[in-house]
């Protein structure tokens, strides 16, 4: 199986994470953003989006193969091939200065080295700059239900190519970021019934003063 059909690189990801989009962006423009950092941005389709809303969107992913379908897009957004295991200063992505917000959509439950992910968001943010991050949710009432509809192999099965590594709660999903220096300023669930979310959003604010 290709890298093309493990991570659903294609124009239209199978896997979408699209019912997330309007909250990520709606979020990003309430934090005053300009400049934009989309890390993790698959196939571009955030990105994308996040430029023809007006800001300056920088789209970088592990995976060569989703940042030449990005490309492919013929959006007016830089794309790039990036490490988070490396500072973002150092692959050049700070040529122009921090930037004012990071989103990271769906990508934090796939990584072996999570507060890799936290670390290179806070670095590359501005003092003041504000990080929107989702992951599937996890939470007590949507467990127990998964428990009593006989759902959890279903949910947590190893049996597909690709798949989550880590499941996060907000708790631990907060730990994570306050771990990296982060103040939490806000949640959101998002898809559908509350409590029963398909994914949750927080919202975290780089101090001032942070390096």
């Amino acid at each position: 199986m290709s890298k093309t059909e493990d991570y659903g690189w294609t124009a239209e990801d199978p896997e979408s994470s699209s019912y997330i989009n309007p909250a990520v962006i709606a979020l990003a423009r309430a934090a005053g953003a300009s400049r934009v950092l989309d890390a993790g941005c698959g196939n571009g389709a955030l990105a994308v989006q996040l430029a023809a809303a007006g800001f300056t969107v920088t789209g970088i992913d592990g995976d060569a193969t989703g940042i030449e379908h990005a490309r492919g897009r013929g959006a007016p957004v830089r794309f790039e091939v990036a490490d988070f295991a490396l500072a973002p200063a150092d692959q050049g992505l700070l040529a122009d200065g921090p930037f004012d917000a990071v989103v990271s959509t769906e990508v934090v439950e796939d990584l072996y080295a999570p507060h890799e992910l936290a670390r290179f968001a806070y670095q590359a943010l501005r003092p003041g700059g504000t990080l929107v991050i989702s992951t599937p949710y996890h939470g007590y009432l949507k467990n127990l239900a998964l428990a009593l509809a006989g759902k959890w192999d279903h949910h947590l099965t190893a049996n597909w190519h690709g798949g989550h590594i880590k499941f996060w709660s907000r708790a631990t999903l907060g730990r994570l970021l306050t771990d990296a220096g982060f103040q939490i300023t806000g949640f959101q669930g998002v898809g559908r019934l509350p409590f029963l979310w398909k994914s949750m959003i927080l919202i975290a604010r780089k101090p001032e003063g942070g390096a």
